[in-house]
């Protein structure tokens, strides 16, 4: 059901600057980078490794773009910090469905687009031990992919 962590998401009050600490300390570089005008953030991604199903795994950086989206939301009340963990699967609205089954609050009806061209749907956190958890089903070819690399089976 589950392949991999495909990304840890940490919210930021400025995108650039956080890209750079992770550059400078890690050495992990910007993969890719875009604006989701629908969740309100600019965010970017950045590859930590490869994995067995022939996707990554990545850090997602997450800068509001407006006061009243849910990361703008999150910095007020927390300040910056891990966001959510989004796990990696093959089908994410079969797997949704089956999480829902077992008394998971689903908070999205249907898969929507998240980053990269994914398919994505939420978990409620107080269902999760208290973490937001996003459900990711990533897009399907190399040409898809920032890397150059290509997809695995699923």
């Amino acid at each position: 059901m589950l392949t991999r962590i495909d990304h840890v998401g940490i919210a930021c009050f400025d995108l650039d600057a956080t890209a750079d600490l992770y550059r400078r300390v890690h050495g992990f570089e910007v993969a890719h980078e875009e604006v989701n005008e629908e969740q309100g953030v600019r965010e970017a991604m950045l590859r930590v490794n490869g994995t067995d199903d022939g996707h990554a795994t990545y850090l997602q950086l997450l800068e509001p773009v407006r006061e009243d989206s849910p990361v703008a939301v999150f910095l007020a009340r927390h300040g910056e910090g891990v966001h959510h963990v989004a796990f990696g699967t093959g089908d994410v609205a079969a797997t949704a469905a089956e999480i829902g089954g077992t008394g998971v609050r689903v908070l999205d009806e249907s898969p929507r687009a998240g980053s990269m061209g994914s398919s994505i749907a939420f978990l409620h956190p107080k269902d999760c031990g208290g973490v937001l958890t996003e459900l990711v089903q990533a897009a399907g070819g190399a040409d898809d992919r920032p890397d150059g690399s290509a997809a695995g089976p699923e």
